[in-house]
């Protein structure tokens, strides 16, 4: 099921999980992790032909006049991190198409194994929300008494399809490794990766883990694209009365229920426009 790089020391390591894909609007959670994981080189490697179907998921290459310079399969990786004087274990990649629960079995042994002491799963919700206000970000957990009073959290019952982020958090929690989970409210018609929503997620863990990350980069990063959108929005009037409307709603803080939450990524998914929302 995987190749084991090099075996890290770790004290006390807390798992970061995301994919893309599934939960993971504007690439909110794999960004953010990409960004934290920086140069660090994966520890475990898993085997990429036991867990995708090449035709659903295939492999991307490059060509550069006529030659292929780049040929990337898709994969999982877990790679180690310390920062802030916490060791940080983390797992990201291509959410895996195949043998779900064989693959959830090696991750929980894996986080035995390594003495994982919390669980952070993270993503992106497709959200009617405007890009001209700060991302919100709900809190989920493994038990309720763990979400602070001033974090948002859905309210009533929630019914959606799961991705394997979840099923690795059933697994953990089954054996006594207690989860949070940091999910940022995308604008829906944002259709590139949003730097906001993964500045958004990377300084919610580190309030949580008491770890100052430094994000003037990212920052950067988020403040160059709200220019750019701004600048679309102002250019385009159809987009422009769409942004206020969703300002006006924004501005009045309605509370998040688990029906809402269910609706808006079905909406998303059925009205998604082809060309990926905004435009360049």
């Amino acid at each position: 099921m995987y190749e084991r790089i090099q075996q890290p020391e770790m004290t006390d390591p807390v798992m970061l999980v995301a994919f893309d894909g599934w939960i993971d609007a504007g690439s909110a959670g794999t960004g953010a992790l990409d960004w934290i994981i920086g140069d660090a080189q994966p520890f475990i490697r898993f085997d990429s032909d036991e867990l995708f179907d090449f035709r659903d998921q295939r492999p991307m290459h490059e060509l550069r006049e006529g030659v292929i310079e780049a040929f990337d399969w898709p994969g999982v990786t877990m790679t180690a991190v310390h920062v802030g004087g916490r060791d940080l274990i983390v797992l990201t990649g291509t959410e895996p198409a195949l043998r779900w629960r064989r693959f959830v079995r090696a991750v929980a042994e894996l986080a035995s194994e390594m003495g994982v002491v919390e669980l952070i799963g993270i993503g992106g919700i497709p959200w009617a929300a405007p890009h001209t206000r700060p991302i919100p970000v709900i809190t989920t957990a493994s038990d309720p008494g763990r979400i602070p009073a001033s974090d948002e959290r859905p309210e009533g019952l929630i019914r959606v399809p799961a991705a394997v982020s979840r099923a690795i958090e059933v697994e953990l929690t089954s054996s006594g490794v207690p989860a949070m989970g940091f999910w940022a409210r995308v604008p829906h018609y944002v259709g590139v990766d949003m730097y906001a929503a993964a500045l958004a997620l990377v300084e919610r863990i580190g309030r949580h883990l008491g770890i100052d990350f430094e994000t003037s980069s990212l920052a950067a990063e988020a403040d160059a694209q709200r220019i750019h959108l701004d600048a679309i929005t102002e250019a385009r009037p159809d987009i422009a009365a769409m942004v206020e409307r969703l300002e006006a709603v924004a501005d009045q803080e309605m509370p998040t229920s688990g029906e809402d939450l269910a609706s808006e990524i079905e909406r998303f998914l059925r009205n998604r426009p082809a060309d990926g929302g905004f435009p360049d």
